[in-house]
């Protein structure tokens, strides 16, 4: 019984040391942690939005709204533009709404600012809604959806409803 008794605890050391050995790891080990960033990108599309204005109606609006000559007239990032001249022959800059067809120039003063901008949006849906800014006569944000999806809005200046939303 001592014979067997020996042999067991032999191989039980046997057992132990090779249990006790490092076994390669197909893993690479970790150093340290590390964070990862997404980004998300935010397109507009060069298609119109359902219900859209033909061109001949966008120039009919912006005759209404005064301006006698129009050029380069554009749908680009969500809205129409041009330049175009008033009554008092100067040229200004204009975005016109593809749905709503209100002329917004350049140069005019907004009734809203960008805390009420942001209160309009948050209450029309939107979240975490930054990089509010005035720009070219629209407001211009970046904000999610209430599915999450990351979108870009421009923001009528007057009463702060959506004039065009970047596809998500």
């Amino acid at each position: 019984m001592t014979k067997r008794l020996l042999t067991l605890m032999i191989g039980l050391t046997c057992f132990g040391v090779a249990a006790a050995q490092d076994v390669p790891s197909s893993a690479p080990p970790v150093t340290s942690a590390t964070q990862t960033t997404t980004t998300t990108v935010t397109t507009w599309t060069d298609t119109m939005p359902t219900g859209a204005l033909t061109e001949d109606a966008i120039k009919t609006s912006i005759a209404n709204a005064g301006y006698k000559e129009v050029k380069d007239l554009k749908f680009k990032d969500g809205v129409w533009r041009s330049d175009a001249r008033g009554g008092n022959k100067k040229w200004v800059k204009l975005a016109v709404g593809p749905v709503n067809g209100r002329v917004y120039p350049a140069d005019a003063p907004s009734k809203l600012n960008e805390n009420e901008v942001k209160a309009k949006l948050a209450g029309d849906g939107y979240e975490n809604v930054g990089h509010v800014k005035f720009d070219e006569g629209l407001w211009s944000a970046d904000a999610k959806t209430t599915h999450g999806a990351d979108v870009a809005v421009l923001v009528d200046p007057n009463d702060g409803t959506v004039v065009a939303r970047s596809h998500d």
